[in-house]
């Protein structure tokens, strides 16, 4: 194990609603110290349920008042019964007074450039005259280039990628998908592009050795977060009650944020049909995907990864709104093979979720399309971490006297 003395790490996760961008923080992180002593890493997380995960030692959290997202694309007070722009405000607070007692040595923001809102530019301004590192992580695939040049336009985006950030850590593969494809970026942004390969995920050691699900051999269908991912199980749930000799029993994970009332209609179906397992929500979903023959499930980032890390055969079903981030990266990784995608602006007729778990065992291994070559992600990201902290320590805290 290497060693970053008294090294400091802010991680910051705008965490709206949804799992994705916590989880793809928490797994950056636990890399970090996994791979350096005297290394601290604190995540800011809106996350409503960010105490649910463990942590591994020398990480740790602060919780800032969350917000959701509406399906009008606006914003509102999640927790609070206050209105946004008060929320917003003591978000923003937290965000400063966190930044500027930690004092990290690198900065790594996720996806959202300035924060939800604009919230963390002021925070990236201070730290920059501070001397700390400037990093902005993105997913492989943001969005189509006219809705994200449209949406980055609105917030400025663009001059902070120019004059703000030392780097932008792709998540992902050049080959597979550009980010910014279609953005007019000034090459010294491109410059400052590093594509870092995927974000390989392992299964965590359980406290216990009791097995997650009682059900073998089986399916495991998840949607994240829940809230978005009711066709999905609808579908999944008719292709059961169309055809009783499906091979496979199934576990669904619904997620936490799906509503009460969605869960128990999809349970009491479930239990009508009596082969599947019903789960709202697992910290450690590794744990059950590679138990599970192959999973249906959505094309967020933090799956696909769990796909291809654990091995297994897929059929996705991404969703088509907010973003077409997932549909992008569900027939892209269909092209070339890695996994099955259903298009969801199909009819959703059971014959074709049918059709497809019958020649789930038929699909090609993600590994026999070379997936394991597309998984070093962490390996680079702690290895760009290390050269980008290694300086005096003296000359660190010289920089923040000087700026106190």
């Amino acid at each position: 194990m290497d060693r970053l003395h008294n090294a400091r790490i802010l991680i910051y996760s705008h965490d709206s609603f949804g799992l994705g961008h916590l989880r793809r923080c928490r797994a950056i992180a636990h890399a970090i110290v996994d791979r350096y002593k005297g290394v601290s890493v604190l995540i800011l997380s809106g996350s409503p349920i960010i105490g649910s995960f463990d942590f591994l030692p020398r990480v740790d959290f602060v919780r800032i008042p969350g917000v959701i997202k509406l399906t009008n694309g606006e914003y509102q007070s999640l927790g609070l019964h206050i209105d946004l722009e008060q929320t917003m405000a003591i978000r923003m607070a937290i965000i400063e007074q966190t930044a500027l007692s930690f004092r990290p040595d690198l900065f790594l923001v996720d996806k959202e450039p300035l924060g939800l809102e604009g919230e963390a530019a002021r925070t990236l301004r201070l730290l920059k005259a501070r001397g700390t590192t400037l990093v902005l992580g993105l997913r492989d695939i943001m969005d189509e280039p006219s809705t994200l040049l449209r949406e980055w336009k609105r917030k400025k985006v663009l001059p902070a990628l120019e004059h703000l950030y030392d780097d932008i850590w792709v998540y992902g593969l050049e080959h597979f998908a550009d980010p910014l494809h279609g953005i007019a970026c000034p090459a010294s942004v491109r410059g400052k592009m590093v594509y870092t390969g995927y974000l390989r995920r392992s299964v965590p050691r359980r406290k216990t050795n009791v097995p997650p699900v009682s059900r073998e051999p089986y399916v495991l269908v998840t949607v994240g977060g829940g809230d978005d991912g009711m066709a999905v199980l609808d579908w999944v749930l008719a292709a059961y009650e169309r055809d009783a000799s499906l091979p496979l029993s199934a576990v669904i994970v619904t997620g936490p944020f799906m509503a009460p009332e969605q869960q128990r209609q999809f349970r009491e179906r479930a239990r009508r049909l009596g082969r599947i397992e019903v789960l709202t929500f697992d910290a450690n979903l590794e744990a059950l995907m590679e138990g599970a023959v192959g999973v249906v499930a959505m094309a967020g980032y933090n799956t696909f990864c769990e796909i291809l890390s654990l091995d297994k055969r897929a059929i996705l079903v991404p969703r088509v709104r907010p973003r077409r981030e997932q549909v992008m990266r569900a027939m892209r990784a269909a092209s070339i093979g890695l996994v099955r995608t259903l298009d969801p602006e199909r009819p959703h007729e059971a014959s074709r979720m049918t059709d497809a778990l019958r020649e789930l065992a038929l699909q090609p291994t993600p590994s026999q399309r070379g997936a394991s070559r597309m998984l070093n992600g962490l390996d680079v990201i702690t290895n760009l971490v290390g050269e980008r902290v290694r300086r005096p320590a003296r000359r660190r805290m010289n920089l923040f006297a000087r700026a106190s």
